[in-house]
């Protein structure tokens, strides 16, 4: 089918938007210390139970994810195409190397993004809060495994509508393609976190990360939820559960943090941001 000169640049633009995902996906994967263990895999007994149409207004999250670039009007369009979920804590969303026939908006809860290495050994290559976007890398194929972390409410919507969605609607293109960018700078980061910095560097790095993150949904606080175990936290940093342990251990003693059930809180954050180099 002829496309115009507009048309052309609308798709060239989407692919380098997906394309950039996959390979943030890629990057991701490339340090770490891996492992597989009965804690660290989904439980296959619970899945996601589909829960109703989407609520577009009543979302939490509209204004931090891609959606936000549509006008009221045009959330109609995303209506059609999508569909809320409930994901059980423990749940898988999707499963690497299953075929990729949704794309997914979380709302509510957090994933933890994982890779099964060919050896068996296991790479958490991410977390995934509220207002993320997964499943836009172009591969047939999901390059990585979606588990919940805690109970979760994610809008899933059919690939292939939204990718006629995106044709239609430039703003949405354009949100996506900053999303890609930022993804890209997080990876570029998270390399020279792995590589270059030790132990307790790397801790004080993704604290502070998180920090940053649950502040752009909620505003900023000293309490930062950890909804992953210290095994996750270990796997996505290269390090072994407990060096983890010992950090974060050290770092209550300096009074630079209060461990709590759900996570931390955060006593000296300029302390936290010297030593993340932030």
């Amino acid at each position: 089918m002829f496309l115009s000169g507009q048309g052309r640049l609308r798709r060239l633009q989407r692919e380098f938007v997906l394309e950039s995902l996959a390979e943030k996906t890629l990057v991701d994967t490339v340090f770490g210390r891996a492992e597989t263990t009965v804690r660290g895999l989904s439980c296959a007994s619970q899945k996601p139970q589909l829960q109703g149409g989407l609520d577009c207004a009543d979302c939490d999250v509209r204004g931090q994810s891609v959606c936000s670039a549509l006008d009221a009007d045009e959330f109609e369009a995303l209506e059609k195409i999508g569909r809320t979920i409930s994901v059980p804590a423990k749940a898988s969303v999707f499963e690497q190397g299953r075929e990729a026939v949704h794309v997914f908006n979380l709302t509510s809860g957090a994933l933890r993004l994982s890779k099964l290495l060919p050896d068996g050994r296991r790479q958490v290559v991410g977390f995934a809060m509220p207002g993320d976007f997964l499943g836009l890398a172009l591969a047939k194929t999901h390059m990585f495994t979606a588990d919940a972390l805690t109970p979760a409410k994610i809008c899933q919507f059919a690939r292939v509508g939204f990718s006629d969605l995106i044709d239609e609607k430039p703003r949405l293109m354009r949100a996506l393609l900053e999303a890609a960018t930022h993804e890209l700078t997080l990876a570029q980061d998270q390399m020279v976190v792995l590589g270059r910095r030790t132990a307790e560097e790397k801790i004080a790095a993704f604290l502070i990360g998180m920090r940053k993150r649950y502040a752009r949904i909620h505003g900023p606080s000293v309490h930062v939820p950890l909804p992953m175990t210290r095994l996750d936290i270990g796997d996505y940093l290269g390090l072994t559960v407990e060096t983890v342990s010992r950090m974060m251990t050290r770092m209550a003693r300096e009074k630079i943090i209060v461990i709590v059930p759900d996570g931390v809180r955060l006593l000296d954050v300029a302390r936290l941001e010297q030593l993340a180099e932030v």
